[in-house]
């Protein structure tokens, strides 16, 4: 089977700053919407994008600490926004719409790691609802500011989509709970959200992405004990982190969200997964955890993770009446 997963050669790579990848690039007059944009690698990519000229709304699920977490930063706007309560998404979507402003950048960038079993909405495992639907909901529900503009959208997954693809037989972790194969099937939900929104999107003039941006010690992992990240050599006894190679800072990790956001080297394309600045080849036979597994570029398993989310949801901007 033919495949578009195959590296440009876009001249960036994993040492590559969201600054780098910016550089000779303005973004005047144009809005983003960067979800989870003010820690980690959001505020990173918030600062970017800003410094280019481009106005950022941040929906968070605490505002006053990303208000703390952005002040200072000019063209930056706060709202409200769980995406683990889908009348949350709806009050934001509603709030955006209702400004009348079309959306040039959507950056799903928020989410939830190898968290605790819980449980959101009617029962929902709460990474792939948080990760995912949350997300699914939003896009579909900001469809009338996207698809004026021609907008990218962009799915932040991660490489920890290796740990596990669709559980189409138990979704939602009935049985035999396990964090990061849970987290794994959140992350290949990214994927192919955006690679049938893509097709949908694309004649449209719509395109989308999604991406691993790197290892990176970030509030991210405020879920996992420090015996685990001690363990995995990730930090020391005393909670310093532990500098290793394949370890990026913030300002690495937010480059190829913004580079697939933003570069001119992705015109025309779409619907595939990028890493270090560029197109990731598929993953190897061999098990290496690097480039993307086959099952989250499955087009049929990415329509079918469609009409399942918007059952789900409730809201598919594709169908009538919705």
């Amino acid at each position: 089977m033919s495949t578009a997963q195959h590296k440009i050669g876009s001249g960036f790579g994993a040492r590559s700053t969201a600054d780098d990848v910016l550089a000779g690039v303005d973004l005047s007059g144009q809005l983003a919407i960067v979800t989870g944009g003010y820690s980690g690698i959001g505020l990173e990519t918030t600062r970017a994008l800003t410094s280019a000229g481009a106005r950022v709304v941040v929906p968070a699920r605490r505002p006053a600490v990303a208000r703390e977490a952005l002040a200072g930063l000019d063209e930056v706007e706060v709202d409200e926004l769980d995406l683990g309560d889908l009348d949350s998404v709806r009050g934001f979507a509603d709030r955006f719409l209702a400004s009348g402003r079309p959306v040039d950048l959507v950056i799903d960038n928020a989410g939830i790691m190898a968290c605790p079993e819980t449980r959101v909405g009617p029962g929902w495992e709460a990474q792939f609802a948080t990760n995912h639907l949350g997300h699914f909901a939003l896009v579909n529900r900001l469809w009338p500011a996207i698809e004026p503009g021609g907008a990218r959208v962009v799915s932040v997954s991660s490489r920890g989509h290796h740990f596990s693809g669709i559980r189409w037989d138990d979704v939602d972790w009935r049985e035999g709970y396990d964090k990061w194969a849970a987290y794994g099937q959140a992350k290949t939900a990214n994927v192919l959200f955006a690679v049938h929104l893509d097709r949908l999107g694309r004649d449209h003039g719509v395109r989308a992405f999604a991406l691993h941006p790197g290892g990176i010690l970030t509030p991210l992992q405020r879920h996992l004990p420090k015996e685990e990240m001690v363990a995995n050599g990730w930090i020391d006894e005393e909670g310093n982190p532990i500098p290793q190679e394949g370890l990026k800072t913030p300002q690495q990790g937010a480059a190829t969200q913004v580079w697939a956001a933003t570069s001119p080297q992705l015109a025309g394309l779409g619907g595939v997964y990028l890493e270090d600045c560029d197109i990731a080849e598929p993953a190897p036979a061999d098990g290496e955890r690097t480039g993307v597994k086959d099952w989250a570029t499955d087009p049929e398993q990415a329509a079918r993770l469609w009409d399942l989310s918007a059952e789900r949801t409730g809201v598919n901007a594709f169908t009538a009446g919705t």
